[in-house]
């Protein structure tokens, strides 16, 4: 996740359903990405939850939940004062900069979002507009929220609006936080239905159609946004990777292995006899394959006990996500540090060795050429539903909203695009792209 900031969003059930996390419609961060596909934007971390939990307590979770019941209520504007002033502190301490002030009032934060709030801040001069939407929350006394705002930025005459969501939580003091770590699949659930009515949506598009418009307008303003978003995504990865290599030259590995955690209920913490034989059989890599020219061992891994996914081969690199025991990655470099890359979420990620065992290794021949191979980019015109085959009635796999592009594999004659989603093939109605 570090320095990758991804702005196409993802079918929201589709996104809670592979990753078990908070899905907000929102633009990056201060919505500086914000880009014409703002509508629905994805979050993308993976979110922990904030009070450790045994392997034991999450075997234990009911694997159903009862579906909550999403009522058709319409967006309330500025209605409650404690939200407001949540928010507002919220975006104050986005534009001073102060991760302090913002640890205070959510419940998790990743290293990358810190470092990013840092960097960005070096740019803001303040928001001068806040409107707070709320719906009610899945749970008492939880709203859904949707923060409307316009961003100045130093040297910048014009302001930039954008639009961030949240869900809001009440402490037991009365207080209200912004809930970062949930994780129990029937809110999630809740969340994604609402982020999906007609008034949401509405709201999104309005603001989409002002940046776009201010865009057109302002083609400096816009030039330096685009240049903006890239520099905040090299600061990150830098500082991320910089951190990395101190821990690395550090030790950090071998005075407290990432498996370790587990005996602070976070993860490995099925630590049982049956867990240690697993653990005796890392990914050992491609030691043993001697490919033909042209070919090359691809190898399965799977994981043997719970382990936390990270952005780099440290300890303390942020955590993308939590593999649970059995489960199945491609494995792209075993290395001598004791952590293995790994395919993740069509990008990149590690885990540690110790972790994983080699399940299956199949050779593949670079000189065939691929399955289907993509021609390029469509940009979505129109908000559209994406399916998964050229048909009206067939399974909606998600949305895709203006602006947004997708992966062309090919335009068909019969009126439909064959497009890459979430790392399979689907389709969109060809008139609503370019």
């Amino acid at each position: 996740m570090a320095g990758n900031l991804k702005v196409i969003f993802r079918s929201v059930k589709e996104w809670i359903s592979s990753h078990s996390k908070i899905v907000l419609p929102i633009i990056v961060l201060i919505c500086v990405a914000i880009t014409a596909g703002v509508a629905l934007n994805a979050n993308k971390k993976e979110t922990e939850k904030q009070q450790a939990v045994t392997a034991e307590a999450i075997q234990e979770e009911p694997q159903t939940e009862a579906e909550l019941e999403v009522p058709q209520e319409a967006l309330e504007e500025n209605a409650y004062p404690d939200i407001n002033a949540l928010i507002s502190t919220y975006y104050s301490a986005l534009a001073e900069g102060n991760v302090e002030a913002v640890e205070q009032i959510s419940n998790y934060m990743e290293e990358s979002e810190k470092i990013r709030i840092v960097e960005i801040s070096k740019y803001i001069e303040n928001y001068p507009v806040i409107d707070v939407y709320t719906k009610k929350g899945p749970v008492e006394n939880s709203f859904v929220v949707y923060a409307y705002s316009r961003v100045k930025f130093k040297d910048y005459e014009n302001t930039v609006p954008g639009m961030q969501a949240f869900y809001i939580c009440r402490n037991e003091d009365g207080s209200y936080y912004i809930n970062e770590g949930e994780e129990d699949k029937s809110v999630l659930d809740y969340i994604g239905k609402i982020a999906l009515q007609d008034d949401v949506i509405d709201l999104n598009n309005k603001v989409a159609v002002e940046y776009n418009d201010l865009c057109a307008n302002d083609t400096v303003l816009s030039a330096f946004l685009k240049e903006l978003d890239s520099q905040i995504k090299i600061s990150v990865g830098e500082i991320l990777a910089a951190s990395a290599q101190n821990d690395q030259q550090a030790g950090t590995e071998g005075e407290n292995p990432e498996g370790a955690e587990g005996n602070a209920g976070t993860e490995g913490a099925e630590g049982s006899a049956e867990g240690s034989t697993d653990t005796e059989q890392p990914a050992e890599g491609n030691e043993n394959a001697d490919p033909q020219p042209g070919t090359t061992e691809v190898q399965t891994v799977r994981t043997t006990d719970v382990v936390n996914i990270r952005s780099s081969d440290s300890q303390t690199a942020d955590k993308l996500g939590k593999a649970q025991k059995g489960d199945t990655f491609t494995l792209l470099e075993s290395k001598v540090n004791g952590w293995s890359r790994i395919k993740y979420n069509d990008g990149e990620a590690y885990i540690r060795s110790d972790f994983l065992e080699v399940v299956s290794t199949e050779t593949v021949n670079h000189d065939a050429p691929p399955a289907e191979e993509t021609n390029g980019y469509v940009t979505v015109i129109e908000n559209v539903n994406i399916r998964s085959a050229e048909s009206e009635t067939s399974e909606r796999l998600g949305v895709a909203y203006q602006g947004e592009k997708l992966e062309l594999i090919m335009k068909q004659a019969d009126g439909w695009c064959k497009v890459k989603y979430n790392g399979q093939t689907a389709y969109v109605k060809s008139d609503y792209v370019e």
